[in-house]
């Protein structure tokens, strides 16, 4: 990695970072401020959380296509501008349609962010280096998270609502500090990503050739899986099997959520100097059989109610490991992502990516919400103990039609230069023979 390259990375990791400090203000607070603050109800809360979702349906499949022309710089810059917007305007709005039409422009905002900064990040990093810069990207995220989230804690009052425009204002700040970062960024070029803004006819190709790429395709089938049984779960099924079954207090559920973000913070730069040598796709089907542990941990506490404190460790357990599963996957996913990726198209195999992502948002927690509002418990295990277990089958069978390059690129460029000396003696002693 250049000089250059790692400056623009640092901006970028920095700016993102105090993105993710600001979003971590609104975001565990979010449904009780329409609810019970602007006494809009629980119905028009959850319709807003809901449009956050349809807003990112509805950029994403048009994102990658305008980073791929225009680069990802600008795309960015605009997603931060819509997001600080739609921030300041759920501090200010009063009404149901206000409120409902700041979350479309902050769902779209971050939505455009994420595949802008995952493109800039493989701009600003080498095959070798890309791992441990979104590890870096996701340890950022949840700190900034965990830090907002609990600082915001402390300065919200249900009784006075001007504290959460503070909140809200405080977020949109950070956005434009994003947008302020990555306008000054200067993108190198390098090798991964030359001729990476095709021309108008390069990039209408863009859905078929990914379509046609049975990798990614198979990776996309992956990805939707590994979130609607992980990320879709937190907030829905997950929570109010931890309530209703396990009996543990919100306050506890804190201490578990918690324990989520300090196992990513703890864990990942230990976690990253144990996979960044191995097999991605046996890696990624590790994650599985460590989320089936998790998954079988939560069914567990429901079935040892006499013993609280033992129901609550395995609880907190549960989301313990899903920490440590999610610091496994961040230097494996997005970099696999982007060595599938052809140069001209990174940006639209980031973006369909991110669309996988947030369809398995949406379903994920109106399947757990439904099974749960049934009292569906044992099925809504049984089934998340399948979908672990199928991440590690779909990634073996991944693994199969990856490259030795993008499976393991620090080992296979390792292989290639060991291998530089013994060509380079093998033609001496040729040309000696002649």
């Amino acid at each position: 990695m250049t000089t250059a390259m790692g400056a623009a990375l640092r901006r970028i990791q920095l700016g993102n970072a105090l993105s993710a400090f600001g979003n971590g203000f609104t975001v565990p607070f979010l449904f009780i401020y329409v609810s019970q603050v602007r006494d809009l109800g629980a119905s028009t809360a959850g319709i807003v959380l809901a449009t956050f979702a349809v807003a990112a349906l509805v950029v994403l499949p048009l994102t990658g296509r305008a980073i791929d022309r225009r680069g990802p710089l600008p795309v960015a810059v605009v997603g931060t501008v819509s997001a600080a917007i739609g921030s300041m305007g759920l501090g200010l709005a009063d009404s149901e349609s206000l409120v409902i039409a700041a979350a479309a422009a902050l769902g779209a905002g971050i939505a455009v962010i994420q595949p802008s900064l995952a493109t800039m990040i493989v701009w600003c990093s080498t095959p070798s280096t890309r791992s441990r810069a979104f590890a870096m990207q996701f340890f950022l995220n949840n700190l900034g998270l965990g830090v907002g989230g609990l600082l915001g804690g402390q300065l919200v009052d249900v009784s006075n609502p001007s504290s959460f425009v503070r909140l809200f204002a405080i977020e949109s700040v950070m956005f434009l500090v994003l947008g302020a970062a990555i306008a000054t960024v200067r993108l190198p070029k390098v090798p991964k990503v030359e001729d990476a803004v095709p021309t108008d006819e390069a990039a209408k190709g863009g859905w078929r050739t990914l379509l046609a790429d049975r990798a990614m395709v198979q990776l996309c089938g992956l990805g939707f899986v590994m979130f609607f049984a992980c990320y879709g779960q937190f907030e829905s099924g997950l929570a109010a099997f931890a309530v209703e079954v396990t009996r543990i207090s919100p306050a506890t559920l804190g201490i578990a959520l918690a324990a989520n973000t300090a196992a990513i913070v703890l864990a990942q730069f230990v976690v990253l100097k144990l996979v960044e040598r191995r097999r991605r796709s046996r890696v990624i089907a590790l994650v599985g059989v460590v989320w089936t542990v998790a998954w079988v941990a939560a069914g567990v506490s429901g079935l040892v109610p006499g013993a609280h404190g033992v129901a609550t460790a395995l609880l907190i357990s549960t989301y313990a490991l899903f920490g440590i599963g999610e610091s496994m996957l961040s230097p494996t996913m997005a970099p696999l992502v982007a060595d599938l990726a052809p140069a001209r198209l990174i940006g639209q195999y980031n973006s369909a990516f991110a669309l996988v992502k947030q369809l398995a948002l949406a379903i994920g927690p109106a399947v757990g919400g439904l099974m749960a509002g049934g009292g569906m418990y044992v099925a809504y295990i049984a089934m998340l103990i399948v979908c672990s277990l199928g991440i590690s089958v779909l990634a073996l069978r991944m693994g199969r039609r990856l490259t030795p390059a993008q499976d393991n690129p620090l080992r296979a460029r390792a292989e290639a230069v060991a291998a530089v000396p013994a060509r380079v003696g093998e033609s001496e002693r040729t040309a000696v023979t002649v």
